[in-house]
């Protein structure tokens, strides 16, 4: 067990058996003793999926998460598990036919990333647009859409300690080098911040930085306490980890060391603020996961919960609004409910966006003004994060009230245009503007920097 850690003024941690980490992926299925009671069928499919989609689960996910008892339908079984549902049909039966017949491992790799190809591998421009210069030179593992915030990709981070399936960076876990994004240059992405005093925050991300040694994540941010790094305000850390591994920061043998490193970079005056991937008030119930967010809290860090809405997890008010109460009273804030990319599986966890105002309305006309921090339903598309204010009627025509939450212009944020209702539009790009008008009022504008980063 490990030792206490305490803080002056802060709460003391619980102790804890430290835990085992093992996880399992495609190649392990036959090993995962639970679900060898489900259908003959239904293990073949996860096999056909897997072989194209990225999977990866641990052992405190199986056990601890899971309520099989509702399996198909328990959301975080349809979180981490493979299903027919996410590949289109075409592609699947294609993918079976391999299965079936016996197929070489190189002809279904092949095959595989054909099908991956068709899946729009990397939404809203973040391989064209996002990525930063240095002296001339394209910056590997960063990315640089909104003027204040610049996205940091560790190469020791790049994987994570489950998968969620809906993962809109599901490239990232396949294997394929041209569709990754890192770095393990920390000179270059200090010297990047010290030439761009406009940046205020750095968000780590990944993957998922949670799942790289303590030691490797100094080296990357204890720099910035530096007096040339003033203008980075905020350290931004995205993570799954609450949910899938919360032993990262109780047990494991580097916690004590990662709770230390929150602590000094909040002592030194710099806001950590801990961006917790949330999907379902299931994720949040273990004694284990409220012991992490306790300890984290303790730091003087903050947590904010983001995910998106998914159809097959959390596609209704209650649960979200559930999720949410559940947040504030551990002391989280609600950031963010999104919309589900346009990417990988989104076939079968896309939910219209007239649906999806409907349950964010319905949730929020549950929960206290604590709870009502979350924005949503919001879009990251190509242009900047767009959400959804309201459905309205305006000079006789339904319509989507939209605003702009970030831009990559920033005169664009908190800008309200129209869209004509749909029942049906999923994303951005499938709406239509409203009035007659023949074109956003950002079209223009961003197809411009669309040629200038061709």
């Amino acid at each position: 067990m490990n030792s206490i850690v305490t803080f002056p003024n802060r709460i003391p941690t619980v102790e804890f058996e430290e835990r085992r980490f093992q996880v399992y992926t495609d190649r392990q299925l036959d090993k995962i003793e639970v679900i060898q009671n489900l259908p003959e069928e239904t293990l073949f499919e996860m096999k056909v999926v897997a072989s194209v989609l990225p999977f990866r689960v641990n052992e405190y996910v199986i056990n601890e998460l899971i309520d099989w008892d509702k399996v198909p339908n328990d959301p975080l079984y349809q979180l981490v598990f493979p299903q027919k549902g996410m590949l289109r049909d075409e592609h699947y039966e294609r993918m079976a036919k391999l299965h079936r017949e016996g197929a070489d491992k190189k002809l279904i790799q092949k095959v595989a990333k054909e099908i991956r190809d068709e899946l729009n591998p990397h939404p809203a421009g973040q391989m064209e647009m996002n990525q930063p210069m240095l002296d001339g030179e394209p910056l590997e593992g960063l990315q640089h859409k909104y003027r204040e915030t610049v996205l940091f990709f560790p190469a020791q981070g790049q994987t994570c300690h489950s998968y969620c399936t809906f993962c809109f960076r599901w490239a990232q876990f396949v294997g394929d080098k041209d569709l990754k994004m890192a770095s393990t240059d920390a000179d270059k992405l200090h010297g990047y911040l010290k030439q761009h005093p406009e940046i205020s925050d750095l968000l780590v991300t990944g993957g998922d930085p949670m799942v790289m040694k303590t030691k490797n994540l100094v080296q990357y941010l204890e720099p910035l306490l530096e007096p040339e790094f003033d203008h980075i305000q905020t350290i931004r850390i995205g993570t799954k980890a609450l949910t899938f591994w919360p032993y990262r920061f109780v047990t494991d043998k580097d916690a004590d060391e990662l709770i230390e490193l929150f602590a000094r970079l909040v002592d030194a005056g710099k806001h950590v603020a801990i961006m917790a991937h949330y999907n379902h008030w299931q994720e949040i119930t273990t004694d284990i996961a409220e012991e992490a967010i306790r300890r984290i809290r303790s730091t003087g860090a903050e947590i904010r919960a983001q995910g998106p809405l998914i159809k097959h997890v959390n596609d209704n008010a209650d649960d979200w609004a559930k999720l949410w109460k559940r947040e504030v009273k551990l002391g989280i804030i609600p950031y963010y409910m999104f919309v589900e990319r346009d990417t990988g599986a989104k076939n079968y966890f896309e939910v219209p966006l007239a649906q999806a105002y409907e349950i964010y309305r319905e949730a929020m006309k549950q929960v206290s003004g604590l709870a009502r921090t979350a924005r949503g339903p919001s879009m990251s598309a190509g242009p900047g994060k767009v959400e959804i204010q309201g459905i309205a009627e305006i000079k006789g025509e339904k319509v989507f009230v939209l605003r702009f939450l970030q831009g990559r212009n920033p005169d664009w944020v908190q800008r309200p245009f129209f869209a004509k209702y749909s029942d049906t539009a999923t994303w951005l790009h499938e709406l239509e503007p409203a009035f007659g008008e023949e074109k956003f009022f950002f079209e223009d504008e961003y197809e411009e920097m669309r040629k200038g980063n061709g």
